[in-house]
This record gives structure tokens, sequence and C-alpha cells, in this order.
């Protein structure tokens, strides 16, 4: 794989992410990034006026820079713009902006250096990552305030990574021998006017997603089988006639996890319909699938576009524009997010279902209640976090906040939306783990009788770990059990 020349699917990005020497610049990338900067050095050296090459920066665009102050200005952009707070980003997250930045920048219409771009290389390589804070980016002039601090350690200031440790970038820098860099004309704006913060958590946020989708798919199966419900709405000729890619799509997955299943439907247990919860699982959890469709697709093209300003076309040629402008991704990603929350609320109901003592189910899944609480409790849990989800839906895109003295008077906070995302998801894995819990225990009430061999594959997992619940315990270990097994993707969602 090669940056900057290369089209780089997600599958691409996520490799590089785990491997860093999977990519690397090649001659053309090279003869990009080389034409860029004589481009923006014979802009200097004219006297033409030119954003951000020969000019302050925002509402200082007014205010020409001498050919000799054009370092300096650079120096002062990252120093100055470097004040985001709050907790740091996980290490994935940054290397990650530290990627996709090099692919932006190896297109060659920055104006950013070879010596700059190989130096972020290096650090790929040695795993010193920059430490980035989470928040001070309103996502539209670039991510400014989170591309700033990836940007220090090349000037041997801020924090870095380096294995599990957070360490001062200099001492880090002397003790591989890297000298820290002088940016040149236009480097620093090129390093930091970018997407690269919003379009990290879109890219992880959807490996997370794609992972969970398919086990909301297994989730609601285990549920449906524990509960004795209906497979009937899973049938491909219902779905043939409101055909949306997303249902389709889970009802055929849900058709294939429920094949060859042992559990018979007995009459005493008959009913017409199930509660749309189980009923409804291709259409709710297609829903989701699609607005994962439709962010997957914008975030490649995001991926691999050049979202600098300006952008410098030739040395003759120059345009500020808004390329940097986050709301293309933005609202997909506060559509994402709806849509992961989603399945928490439906699996909350499937839970809560599982419950209520029917269908020769015992009252809270314990054949002693009363003495026993059985499985009352984590059920709260679950609808705490499906709240707290609903609390996270607020679209942080329908925002704006004036900032740069009115000149950038429309932002987008898909800094914000990203981030969002990632939190709905996390507490997905827990709401799940409640789900897969109920799921489990409900099929010891079929026992002797088996479900599908990949459901009953999936309950040998759970039960790897958390046994058959009979008199109370500390069913809090058993979710967080469950839970980190989620995390680590033990669970056979393939089909």
């Amino acid at each position: 794989m090669t940056y900057g020349t290369a089209f780089f699917s997600l599958d691409d990005v996520l490799k590089i992410l785990r491997q860093p020497n999977k990519a690397k610049l090649d001659d053309k990338a090279r003869q990009q990034i080389l034409k860029s900067q004589q481009n923006v050095r014979e802009i200097v050296e004219s006297d033409r006026t030119v954003y951000g090459i020969n000019t302050g920066f925002g509402p200082l665009c007014d205010v020409k820079i001498s050919e000799s102050e054009t370092a300096q200005l650079q120096h002062n952009l990252i120093i100055s713009h470097a004040v985001g707070v709050g907790q740091p980003l996980s290490k994935d997250l940054s290397k990650l902006m530290m990627i996709t930045k090099i692919h932006a920048l190896s297109k060659g219409f920055s104006g950013v250096s070879q010596e700059v771009i190989e130096r972020l290389l290096v650090m790929l390589e040695k795993d010193i990552i920059p430490v980035i804070p989470e928040q001070g980016s309103v996502g539209a002039s670039g991510d400014l305030a989170p591309l700033s601090h990836m940007v220090l350690p090349l000037l041997g200031l801020g924090k870095v990574w380096q294995g599990k440790e957070i360490r001062d970038a200099a001492q880090i820098l002397q003790e591989h021998g890297l000298k820290p860099l002088t940016l040149g004309p236009k480097e620093g704006l090129g390093l930091i006017n970018g997407t690269q913060f919003i379009l990290a958590h879109a890219i992880l946020g959807l490996e997370k997603m794609d992972y969970l989708l398919d086990l909301a798919d297994l989730a609601a199966a285990m549920s449906l089988e524990a509960y004795l419900g209906n497979a009937s709405p899973f049938k491909k000729e219902l779905h043939e006639i409101r055909p949306f890619k997303g249902s389709k799509k889970v009802a055929a997955r849900m058709h294939k996890i429920l094949k060859k299943t042992e559990l018979e439907r007995d009459e005493e247990y008959y009913r017409v319909q199930d509660p749309y919860s189980f009923r409804c699982v291709p259409q709710v959890h297609g829903a989701s699938r699609n607005a994962f469709y439709h962010l997957r697709d914008l975030t490649e093209i995001e991926l691999n576009s050049v979202t600098d300003n300006p952008i410098v076309l030739s040395a003759e040629e120059s345009i500020s524009g808004g390329n940097f402008h986050g709301q293309l991704l933005a609202l997909p990603l506060d559509y994402a997010t709806f849509a992961a929350a989603e399945l928490g609320n439906i699996s909350d109901r499937r839970s809560y279902l599982l419950l209520e003592g029917k269908f020769g189910l015992p009252r809270l899944l314990t054949e002693s209640s009363g003495l026993n609480s059985g499985f009352m409790i984590p059920q709260y849990t679950s609808a705490a976090l499906v709240t707290e989800n609903k609390t996270l839906c607020f679209p942080a895109s329908a925002d704006s906040v004036p900032t740069s003295l009115g000149q950038e008077d429309h932002v987008s906070m898909g800094s914000i939306s990203g981030r969002k995302f990632h939190r709905v998801l996390d507490n997905l894995v827990n709401i799940f783990a409640v789900e897969l819990m109920f799921a489990a225990q409900g099929l010891e009430f079929r026992r002797p009788s088996k479900s599908s061999p990949l459901i009953e594959e999936n309950f040998e997992i759970i039960r790897s770990e958390v046994p058959k619940l009979e008199d109370d315990r500390l069913i809090g270990e058993d979710m967080l059990k469950i839970a980190q097994m989620i995390r680590e993707r033990k669970f056979k969602v393939s089909v």
C-alpha cells in the first residue's frame, strides 16, 4: 500500500494501524510532495498574497507576513493552537490521525515537505505516538486543536506515548536520535487544517459497530429461542417486497443463525405473533445497518480526500475554500449514533421480556424468586445505559457556535459527533452483555432440547466463564465477564 497514490479502503487503513510498515511512500507520491513544496516556495518568493502562506490566520488573514517570518509564523501557529483539554485519546485514535494525515498530505496539494511526512512515518514505525486531548475541536476549520497536539512532537514539544507510558516528546526524540524539525512555509497550516480527528473516530467506530451489528443479530436469535418465539418474520419472501439492504441482510442472518434448531414450539406456548422487539428485528437492526453503510461509504471518500486549506494547485493557483469543514462526516456520524443507540434500545426490550415469566420461563429467570432476586437488577443497568445513550443522541451537528471573530461563523461540531458515537458503542457492549446473559439462562429452561448449532456454540462460550444461576451471587461480575468477551470478539457471529 502506498500513501498518497493508492485508494485506501477502511480495511487497508486498519491494517496499517496494526502494522504501520504496511504502507510506504512511492516515487510518484514523493514527486507529488516535492512539486507541492516547490509551488509554495515560489509563492513565498513572489509578491502575491496567499492565505496561510504569507498572511496571518483566521481573522488575521489581512495581515501580510514577510518572507523572513514565514517559519516563525508556522511555529507560532502550532504552539498557539495546541489548546485541547480532557482525557487523552486512545493510542489507536492518535495513530489513525497520523496515518490519515500522511495519506492526505502525500497527495501533494498542501505544500508539506517530504522531511515532515517521513518524520511522521518514523514516529509511527517506532511507536512514538502523540498524546492528543479529546476536547477542543469544533470540527470546521480543520480539527485545529487536536491536530496541533499531534504536531507538537515534531517540534520537540508536547507528550508522546512510548508503549503504554506517557513521556516528554523532547526526551523520546533524543533517545531515538531524532532532532526537532523547523517547519517551512504553510507546513504548520497543512498539518493542522483537516478532518483527521473526526475521520479517526469514524474509522474506529465503524470497526466497532460492524461487529456489534452482527452480535445484535446473534443476541436477538438467542433470546428468541429462549422465548420460544416465531421465526417466520425472517422469511426471505417478506423482505423481498420491502427490499431495504439492511433488513434483507438481517433477515437472512437470523434465518441462518436459527437453522437446524431442535427447539419445538408446543401448542401450550403458541401465539399468533411476538412483540415487536422479536418480530421486527430485521426492520430495526436493518435500519441500523443502513446507517452503518451510509457512514462507511462517506468515510472512505473522506479517507481518500484532501481536507487542507488553502489547496495549492500550482505556483500560480491556490484556492482558499472549505474542504476542512467537518459537516460531511458530522451528519452521518450523528445518524450512526442514533442507529447504534437503537440497537441497545431494542435489546433491552428483549431482555425485559425474558424476565416476565411467560411461556415456560420462570419470573426473573430463577426458580426460587423471592428469596432470590435472580436477574431483576441487571435489567436496571441495561435500562440506565439505554437512557444514557438516548441523552447522547442530541445531534452535535445541529449546533454551531461562531469562532475566530466571526470568520468561522458556521462550524460542524463533528468532533463531538465522533466522540458521542464511541460512547454509545461502548455502552452497547454492556447492554448486549445483559441480553446474552439472560438468553443463556433462558435456554437452560429448554433443556434437554437444544437450539441451533451456532447458538449452542455461543451458549458454551458464555458457560465457559459464567455458569447457570441457581441462587443469587455476584452476577455483576458475570456481566463484566461477558462484556469482556464481546470486547475480545470471542463470540461467533459470522454466518
